[in-house]
């Protein structure tokens, strides 16, 4: 059996920089199935992944199941590369009786720099639901 060797804490350090100070809800790998006629990731993938994360701080926020219901605001800043390394970052910004507001920030390491770039942004809206797929109220925190 071989030792597997921790890498110091330098080397992890440098993996994050430029990132935001927070856990991402996601991580992946942008491969080259999920690039359009351009070569550059669709759209419609990283709008995907953003959804995805949204999700989970609202799942995590209303404590059980919800779905998307809106995509308040959307804005592609950079595009995304076959091989960059895509973090979505949520934050539950608003509460109502069944219905949560997300922001969502999407970033990228570029495959051959490591450089860190913030490639979109929105604002999603998700409702909790019940077993049945009807509205339920949010627990208070």
């Amino acid at each position: 059996m071989t030792e597997t060797r921790n890498p110091d804490s330098s080397a992890i350090a440098r993996l994050h920089e430029g990132l935001p100070d927070l856990d991402p809800a996601i991580r992946t790998l942008a491969m080259p199935a999920d690039a359009n006629a351009n070569g550059d990731i669709f759209g419609g993938w990283l709008m995907a992944q953003m959804d995805i994360a949204g999700a989970v701080a609202a799942i995590r926020r209303a404590q059980g199941r919800v779905a998307t219901v809106a995509v308040d605001a959307m804005a592609f800043h950079r595009p995304v590369m076959i091989g960059d390394l895509l973090s979505c970052y949520a934050t539950v910004v608003k509460v109502g009786r069944s219905s949560m507001a997300v922001d969502i920030e999407s970033w990228v390491q570029r495959r051959h720099t490591g450089k860190a770039e913030k490639v979109t942004q929105g604002r999603f809206t998700y409702v909790a639901i019940d077993e049945t797929g009807r509205p339920r109220p949010v627990p208070k925190e």
